[in-house]
């Protein structure tokens, strides 16, 4: 039986849910998992569902079936085949934390996406990605040839088919152009204290500062730098026993949980963006070994 993911989002208004269920089991579709949100404040509906296909409908008549209920309550919608692992471009600089662990999540099956290519501005980590297997592009990026290597950047998309860029860890701010033509294609992590601290050492001002709690935020880029919808946030507890080498290590293993388990959310189609939010559905407890095993 074959699975597959519908995501809806449109004006709310009664009907929705009692027209999607009835289409998807007239067409011999079992529902497995669903999830939906009301936003009253925008007035918007958020849905996703999880179907299989017992009586053998394909994607294409699936989606032309839909399509006139889809005109009527005017959908921004999709079907997704779920059994389809996303191409997915990873970009790092020089830290590799990031990095190392979405490889081994790959490895293990953990992650379940096609990694398509590794891009870095340096070669620290060319022999790690060459003995996975995966395309490694050096794209040096300066002050002077920022627009020529952003044009191979979407060169390397192209030719890989990347559905998702991730940058784990990535040290440039892109364009204003890459983002609006990858708009709600990129995800960034970066740390995110309380109080906040930019420029150089974050971890160091931190430490000075006695912060006790540290933590990261995964979100989609957009030209607001540091500032898209958020996708995923945690923290970890630090005392003043704690050294300044203590908060990196430890903010370093956050950025890599809360990047990782916002692809997850991403590949698993279930994250909307809600304007300047994001509406991000839980893996249900039934379908999370499913989804993480791809």
């Amino acid at each position: 039986m074959k699975s597959y993911v519908l995501t809806v989002s449109c004006p709310s208004r009664r009907g929705i849910v009692a027209s999607i269920s009835g289409y998807l089991a007239g067409q011999g579709c079992n529902i497995v998992d669903s999830s939906q949100f009301d936003d009253l404040d925008t007035g918007t509906f958020f849905m996703r569902v999880s179907v299989l296909s017992e009586d053998g409908a394909d994607e294409a008549a699936l989606k032309a079936g839909f399509a006139p209920i889809a005109k009527e309550f005017s959908m921004d919608w999709a079907l997704h085949d779920a059994d389809r692992r996303m191409k997915v471009l990873l970009m790092v600089s020089r830290f590799g934390h990031c990095l190392n662990d979405l490889l081994y999540r790959w490895k293990i099956g953990a992650l379940p996406i096609d990694i398509v290519g590794v891009v870095s501005n340096h070669h620290e980590y060319q022999k790690l990605v060459v003995n996975h297997d995966i395309p490694f592009h050096h794209i040096k990026v300066t002050k002077e040839n920022k627009p020529e290597a952003e044009a191979r950047l979407m060169e390397v998309v192209e030719q890989s088919g990347a559905e998702l860029i991730v940058l784990a860890r990535y040290m440039q701010v892109l364009s204003e152009k890459l983002c609006g033509a990858m708009s709600g294609r990129i995800i960034n992590i970066h740390h995110s204290f309380l109080p906040s601290f930019k420029g150089a050492n974050p971890y160091k001002q931190a430490f000075e500062r006695g912060v006790k709690l540290i933590g990261a935020t995964a979100h989609y880029v957009t030209m607001d730098l540091d500032e898209g919808p958020i996708i995923e946030q945690d923290v970890a507890r630090i005392t003043h026993a704690q050294s300044a080498d203590d908060y990196v290590s430890i903010g370093r293993d956050v950025e890599a949980q809360v990047l990782a388990r916002a692809i997850h959310a991403h590949i698993h189609r279930r994250t909307f963006i809600n304007g300047n939010r994001t509406v991000v559905f839980p893996a249900s407890p039934g379908s999370y070994a499913s989804e993480r095993m791809g």
